[in-house]
């Protein structure tokens, strides 16, 4: 006999579920509930259509009509997850209500587990169940959600107040006594979007009972869709484009609930506090490292709501907080970010050591003001050149710094704070010491391998045979000392190409090789060419070479390319890596590139150097990896653009660059060709503006009158739609395969493109520029790559700035009219962001890759006197 028959209740389970727009998950939906092994007679599921304008209506209305189980559909207005859920709510018939999403799934046995852990544990207010991820595009579920620990010793009832470490924040898979939610007429808070509804209510709830008891079911499962299309509500971090994510939450949600708590009980329970800790660690996270809606007086407003809440929230809940892995940076900010009172650290951090130029990283964070600094290696004062101050701006509120200094590590090191020595802390070394001793640097950073400690096991058999072949007299006397260029694995003509063909007609001492995959397009023409330095990525030769280098040396820094998964093993990664860059870095990609292991950092521009290696920025990088070079295929821009003069100069050269929410699936912030357009990319405002602009009459008539043509060079995420677009007959397409894009942006009598760095290019060999901007807020409200940085169009831009159709063919008139070389001021900014524009862009980049492996000695930074 049921518990639910034995009390004599028809329902022992309501399943309440907001739907809206999901036919396409409704029958996987709908599957797992049909399929669960309790007694379908004890379920009833209250399903709300919220105004769908697909088939879910019909297809939930065909499930009323088939199933067995108790099925009420109820459909109105659109208004909202939570409206829909309060609807059903008030439907609810069951002895436990939870509110499983129509886009997720539950385990077969997933009632039956909940009613069997009840039977067991009658004291128990609230059930979690333990959330999986299921992938929609493999169909897999994957336990990888931050809070599977709480699972960890499977089916338990936890009273919270004994484990304060124990919190949920999932309504959909949480049971909740109905009685409870009528009587004390609890509903989701309608006014909380776009996200936390579910974690208010649920605390509410745990906050009514005196002494809660929550069960937490390992053997119930809850599968969480992760939406291949990144259109499910916190995926991809679309929450953080919304305003509400940073005042109705913190202020509805998280302020509510400690207002509650404080009238119940005199203060915030540890447990809550934890979740609230949980909460908070999110917006650290996100917000130093992605674009986000939260800027002017909604920063202001959120970064007073942040304080508020950590006011309630105990500094060792904030220290020993374990249930999300919270960084170094993470922790100190929660700690001391939002404090008045300054802070620094207890002890300094060796974070790294560089045995070619015997320098170590010392590190230390700290709140308000430098601290006065006193550094002394081997009984000498030094005055740290090689050093900045990182700043960390969380929602435009400096919430605390980094100094980092690069010393030498000639002797015994010391450090002094604002008069006082402080111990400092070595990896593996057993404690901190005022008085590290520079064989303890040594020793800690022996046997490390591309900036990692040294793997424990050792090489396989098959890996320890490829090391010896490597360390062979063939191999060492072909590869040996090698400095290894490449751009990407597939295609080459980029930075590193050039800066290749530079090295092996100028520097003949030096051992270079260039990379690249075999059969390639690339590949056929360095052959085709006599380049006999060629190698095929991923072959043998590849490997004994890149175990044998000294330098790799790329434009680009994803991982295939600096950490190759067929070297992933002790002793095969010895090499320095030097990032050419594939341009101009013009936004802030520190969350990107700091966690790469890079010893040389080209920059092109005072501003772009200053911006990365100065004080007062996100990155991590110094003064001792970044050097001012220039790009060395600008070299080749150089020659190109100085071989058309102005007369021949015959494009209006269209330039559209790429939009992050432009196709189904997150780009990245690396180049990658996309394919599975649909009608949405078609029927979007990117495309119709520039459409509207190639088909302009007006500029049709310019270019006739001035002799041009209209040329229109989509970003290669973008080529694959060329085909489809209706492009008028006077517009030329241009594709990136098959052209010499040099050749092209040298032809250009005028450059039309948007907010991106491809102006460089035109600006660089002084070509007109003219940026075609419709989008600017939703570009930097968070819906794109990368964090606005130092550069501003309007102020810093080679050109004029249009957000009409109209406004842009006056602009491409005028240019033309005033000749094809920019005007002021417009020349005058191209000046000063190219000084030297001398042809000499390989040779420095060369040089600084010499000097990156010069040695320094305490002496060449001892303070005079």
């Amino acid at each position: 006999m049921t518990d639910a028959a034995a009390q004599g209740r028809s329902t022992r389970f309501t399943v309440v579920s907001a739907v809206y727009n999901v036919a396409r998950y409704l029958d996987d939906f709908i599957g797992s509930l049909e399929a669960q092994t309790y007694p379908h007679e004890l379920i009833q599921v209250v399903a709300v259509d919220d105004g769908s304008t697909d088939e879910s209506l019909a297809r939930l209305q065909r499930w009323q009509r088939e199933s067995k189980l108790e099925i009420v559909v109820l459909t109105k207005e659109n208004g909202g997850q939570s409206t829909a859920r309060n609807l059903g709510l008030d439907h609810a018939t069951g002895e436990w209500v939870t509110f499983t999403d129509p886009d997720d799934t539950v385990s077969a046995n997933y009632f039956q587990r909940c009613a069997s852990f009840l039977h067991e544990h009658p004291e128990t207010d609230m059930v979690a169940t333990k959330l999986f991820v299921l992938d929609d595009e493999t169909g897999k579920v994957v336990n990888s959600h931050p809070l599977r620990s709480l699972f960890r010793d499977g089916d338990t009832a936890r009273r919270l107040k004994d484990h304060s470490d124990y919190f949920y924040g999932s309504a959909p898979a949480s049971l909740f006594r109905n009685d409870r939610l009528q009587d004390l007429g609890l509903r989701f808070d309608e006014r909380i979007r776009p996200n936390y509804e579910d974690g208010h209510l649920l605390n509410r709830y745990l906050l009514m009972a005196d002494d809660p008891v929550v069960g937490f079911l390992r053997s119930a499962q809850y599968h969480y869709r992760r939406r291949s299309d990144g259109t499910a509500t916190l995926q991809g971090g679309a929450s953080l484009t919304r305003t509400g994510r940073f005042l109705a939450v913190p202020q509805l949600g998280y302020l509510d609930l400690i207002r509650i708590a404080r009238e119940r009980f005199g203060a915030v329970p540890r447990w809550l506090q934890q979740h609230l800790t949980y909460e908070l660690s999110w917006y650290v996270s996100s917000g130093l490292g992605k674009p986000t809606a939260c800027v002017g007086e909604i920063a202001v407003e959120f970064n007073r709501m942040a304080a508020e809440i950590l006011e309630h929230l105990d500094d060792e809940v904030l220290a020993t907080f374990t249930r999300r892995r919270l960084s170094v940076e993470w922790r100190h900010i929660l700690r001391h970010g939002y404090q008045d009172e300054p802070w620094r650290e207890e002890s300094a951090t060796l974070l790294d050591y560089d045995p070619e130029t015997n320098l170590a990283l010392l590190s230390y964070y700290f709140t308000g003001e430098l601290p006065e600094e006193v550094i002394e290696v081997a009984g000498q004062e030094l005055e740290p050149r090689l050093a900045k101050t990182r700043e960390f701006v969380l929602y435009e509120r400096m919430v605390m710094r980094q100094r980092l200094c690069w010393i030498p590590v000639d002797g015994t090191i010391h450090l002094t704070l604002d008069g006082r020595e402080v111990p400092i802390e070595v990896r593996q070394a057993p404690q901190p010491t005022t008085a590290l001793l520079n064989t303890t640097v040594k020793r800690t950073w022996a046997g490390t391998w591309s900036g990692a400690p040294a793997a424990t096991g050792g090489p396989t058999e098959e890996q320890a045979k490829l090391l010896k072949q490597a360390s062979g007299r063939l191999a060492r006397r072909r590869y040996g000392d090698a400095w290894v260029f490449m751009d990407r694995i597939h295609d080459a003509d980029d930075s590193a190409e050039h800066l290749f063909h530079h090295v092996r007609a100028n520097h003949s001492e030096i051992n270079a090789w260039f990379v690249v995959e075999e059969g390639t397009a690339d590949w056929k023409r360095l052959k085709r060419d006599g380049v006999k330095r060629v190698v095929a990525h991923g072959s043998l030769q590849w490997k004994l070479l890149m175990i044998n280098a000294r330098h790799l040396i790329s434009s680009h820094a994803d991982a295939p390319i600096m950490k190759p998964s067929e070297l992933d093993f002790p002793g095969a990664r010895n090499w320095r890596f030097t990032f050419l860059q594939h341009g101009v870095i013009k936004d802030d990609l520190s969350a990107w590139l700091n966690p790469k292991k890079i010893d040389v950092f080209v920059t092109s521009t005072p501003a772009e150097y200053e911006s990365i290696a100065g004080d007062g920025n996100r990155y991590l990088f110094t003064p001792k990896e970044v050097v001012l070079t220039g790009l060395p295929r600008f070299d080749r821009l150089r020659e190109a653009g100085l071989a058309v003069p102005p007369q021949k100069r015959d494009l209006v050269l269209m330039v559209p660059t790429w939009r992050n929410w432009l196709t189904t699936g997150f780009v990245g912030v690396d180049t990658q060709k996309r394919e599975d357009f649909g009608p949405e990319f078609y029927e979007s405002e990117f495309v119709r503006e520039w459409l509207a602009l190639l088909g302009s009459v007006e500029l049709r008539a310019a270019c006739e009158r001035a002799g041009l043509r209209v040329g229109f060079l989509p970003h290669p995420n973008l080529q694959s739609a060329l085909p489809h677009l209706d492009l008028p007959d006077w517009v030329e397409p241009l594709s990136y395969e098959g052209n010499d894009v040099r050749a092209l942006f040298a032809r250009a009598a005028v450059m039309v493109t948007d907010y991106s760095s491809v102006a460089f290019n035109a600006a660089y060999i002084d070509r007109p520029v003219i940026y075609f901007q419709f989008d600017a807020a939703r570009m930097f409200g968070g819906e794109h790559v990368g964090r606005d940085g130092y550069f501003d169009y309007r102020r810093d831009g080679f050109g004029p700035v249009t957000e009409a159709v109209e406004q842009t063919v006056k602009e491409i008139g005028e240019a033309l009219d005033a000749g094809r070389s920019p005007q002021e001021p417009y020349a005058s900014r191209i000046a000063a962001t190219f000084p030297d524009r001398d042809g000499g862009c390989s040779e420095r980049t060369f040089q600084a890759i010499l000097a990156s492996t010069h040695r320094v000695v305490a002496a060449d930074q001892a303070v005079d006197g």
